[in-house]
């Protein structure tokens, strides 16, 4: 790829406002906008070859050996993203969560239908989906916990947040909150608390030159079994974007995905509240067409 990329860059910012969300990947957004190969095997190349390089080629042959022009317009487009949008987005879920619930939703089951359809002999891999599934389900199940931050405990916590980032179906958002971290992470980014924003930041860069490794080698030798995988956990996790929430007590919730919630059927929820059933359906219904559209037009290309 040479120079910046205004297409990478669209597919960052989109990256940028999904990874906001507690509930939603940024990973999922790479592998319905079709660059998902291509950032895993970038990231991958990130290592000791990419340094020998620098110092023996000079920068520019690093910089190729990296695909650092595809990495820098997609990591501009994020940073934009989480710098802008993501106050749109916080807006969206702090004044209409079902309507921007409802859109995910439909954005992820698309998705979820995208990658399937890549899968090779399908019918061989559904224990493997099935798998993908149980897992996603099982950590919307999970509920929050309480660490304290401490370096230690923000290192590990970028580490695991990270792979969720990358993997199409988690929110490494959902993954912070889970842990107890989401709080401290984004009171440090706020407040510009330098210590704190370093463990996690060196975090995420460790668990992301691993995790890369792993994924990549997946990629090339267990493709279809992963993908299975992929798909079931993307479908596991509408369980955790599902619009229609309540309290443990049966209360409409107090911020998004606040301890204790559970799913509900739009019906139940309208003892509280407007379900909004027709605009969710719609938009969910938007959502899921746009998605083919996207895959349509990239195919195109």
């Amino acid at each position: 790829m040479k120079g910046f990329s205004p297409g990478v860059f669209v597919r960052g910012i989109a990256m940028g406002a999904a990874d906001v969300v507690p509930g939603v990947s940024g990973g999922t957004i790479a592998f319905i906008t079709g660059i998902y190969d291509e950032l895993i095997e970038s990231l991958k190349s990130c290592n000791l070859k990419a340094i020998q390089l620098l110092f023996k080629s000079g920068p520019a042959a690093c910089w190729l050996h990296i695909n650092g022009s595809f990495l820098l317009s997609l990591v501009l487009g994020i940073v934009v993203s989480v710098v802008s949008l993501a106050r749109l987005i916080s807006y969206g879920l702090d004044e209409h969560p079902l309507p921007l619930a409802a859109l995910f939703f439909g954005l992820i089951l698309a998705s979820a239908l995208i990658v399937f359809r890549q899968i090779t002999h399908s019918r061989r891999q559904i224990g493997w989906l099935l798998f993908g599934i149980v897992f996603a389900v099982a950590i919307g199940e999970l509920r929050p916990a309480e660490i304290t931050a401490t370096p230690l405990t923000l290192f590990l916590s970028g580490a695991l947040a990270i792979c969720a980032m990358i993997l199409p179906g988690i929110s490494g958002s959902f993954i912070l909150l889970l842990l107890g971290m989401y709080e401290p992470v984004i009171s440090a980014v706020k407040h510009f608390e330098v210590a704190p924003l370093l463990s996690f930041a060196a975090g995420c860069g460790t668990g992301l030159m691993l995790f890369v490794r792993i994924l990549s080698w997946l990629m090339h030798h267990h493709r279809p079994r992963l993908l299975a995988t992929l798909t079931g956990i993307l479908l596991g996790s509408l369980t955790i974007i599902w619009p229609w929430k309540l309290s443990a007590d049966g209360q409409l919730l107090s911020e998004s995905l606040a301890p204790g919630w559970h799913n509900v059927m739009p019906w139940e929820y309208a003892n509280q509240a407007d379900s909004q059933l027709l605009v969710c359906s719609f938009i969910a219904i938007s959502g899921v067409i746009l998605v083919l559209f996207v895959e349509r037009i990239a195919k195109s290309q």
